[in-house]
């Protein structure tokens, strides 16, 4: 059991990772303390793949832009993106803008519209963002394509129930997915799904992954949640780490 000491100096170490700044989706701040398992899929090499035969492409939910300026040595003639969060949106244009990439502030959700006419892409890609499956069919050209990995709803339930609370969008799995995709009209080319280990090293890297991720623990604060945090402390003491079950998802499909 900590003494008073020992538990006030970690919790004003957590207090300094929680205001750590996170901006995009760059998790480089908890880079070997934050180890996730990789699913046998590479959603970025087959992103490649198709954007190299790809004349038109739209990345919705880019985030800070990161994962798409990684593919930028492969981008078509035109290439646009989504953000929805506003802060992401101006990263995302900053950086994407000098490429030539179009960058759209946009909501990203199961019903959200897309702002761009019938048939403007022949390939859309989608990495871990809310899309809706109907819009995404509109956009697409004919035979075009939609490649979107996704993290089902039940990923990280074991982290969430540490902090009391349960996932917020349990039904989102394979199947879901498949149902919406398959009623929007495309035709599945291939789905997987994949389920693999999250390893926390320390706390400290979990309190900056839950501020950085608020939809897992609603609310979190190191404050409102010290006691949890001091009962991981001791578990990491006892077995080295916290690991935690994720599990995405990946669909690729074409239109007609």
């Amino acid at each position: 059991m900590l003494d008073h000491k020992a538990a006030d100096a970690l919790l004003q170490q957590w207090k300094r990772e929680e205001s750590e700044p996170f901006a995009g989706w760059d998790f480089a701040h908890i880079t070997g303390r934050c180890v996730e398992a990789q699913p046998p899929w590479s959603y970025m090499g087959m992103a490649r793949e198709l954007m190299l035969s790809s004349k038109a492409v739209l990345d919705i939910g880019t985030g800070g832009g990161e994962r798409l300026l990684e593919l930028k040595d492969c981008f078509p003639k035109r290439v646009a993106a989504t953000e929805g969060y506003p802060p992401n949106y101006e990263l995302a244009r900053r950086r994407l803008s000098p490429h030539g990439v179009e960058v759209v502030e946009a909501e990203e959700s199961l019903k959200a519209k897309l702002p761009f006419s019938d048939g403007e892409f022949d390939l859309v890609i989608d990495r871990h963002s809310a899309y809706n499956a109907s819009e995404v069919a509109r956009v697409l050209k004919h035979r075009g394509v939609f490649l979107t990995e996704q993290v089902d709803g039940t990923s990280l339930t074991d982290l969430h129930r540490e902090f009391g609370c349960e996932p917020q969008w349990p039904f989102f799995n394979l199947d879901y997915a498949l149902g919406l995709i398959k009623l929007a009209g495309l035709v599945v080319v291939d789905a997987r799904e994949w389920e693999g280990k999250t390893v926390f090293r320390d706390v400290g890297a979990l309190v900056y992954f839950l501020k950085a991720i608020p939809w897992i623990v609603p609310g979190f604060t190191v404050d409102t949640y010290f006691k949890q945090l001091l009962k991981l402390q001791e578990q990491i003491k006892k077995e080295g780490q916290l690991t935690f079950t994720e599990r995405l998802l990946l669909v690729k499909a074409r239109k007609p």
